[in-house]
């Protein structure tokens, strides 16, 4: 019955590598998620583990605020995803006097944890399969 959001802006790993991550945990139990993230390899994973304790974290202060059990080995990565966020530009010399221009890139990143009984907000509940009759001959 509890859903809780977490993100993060300007947290500077770019969107492609933070993506990578991000869809490693979508979908999992969140405490397998932060096994997950623990021991991969990739410099985004660090971030998005602080991220994902952080969703665990709120789920567990809004269950409290409202009076209702929570058993955290319930929680779902219900949505993950990275956008793109501000791009620092900065230069570097290059011969003959001129300059090359380095992007540094930036991410925002949003976890949303859920109960699995619960319907994310945002998505489509599934619709039933239209009837169709049989042509008799």
């Amino acid at each position: 019955m509890v859903q809780s959001i977490a993100r993060v802006r300007h947290i500077r790993v770019t969107p492609q590598k933070a993506r990578r991550v991000v869809d490693l945990i979508r979908g999992k139990q969140a405490q397998e998620a932060l096994a997950i993230l623990k021991f991969s390899p990739q410099s985004a994973s660090e971030p998005v583990y602080k991220l994902v304790a952080s969703g665990i974290a709120n789920a567990r202060v809004k269950a409290d605020n409202e009076n209702a059990y929570l058993d955290e080995s319930d929680l779902v990565v219900a949505r993950a995803f990275v956008d793109e966020g501000t791009t620092l530009k900065r230069f570097r010399p290059r011969a003959q006097g001129r300059a090359f221009r380095i992007k540094k890139r930036t991410s925002h990143i949003t976890v949303v944890l859920a109960t699995p009984d619960e319907p994310v907000a945002g998505a489509k509940a599934p619709e039933a399969a239209p009837k169709t009759a049989k042509a008799g001959k």
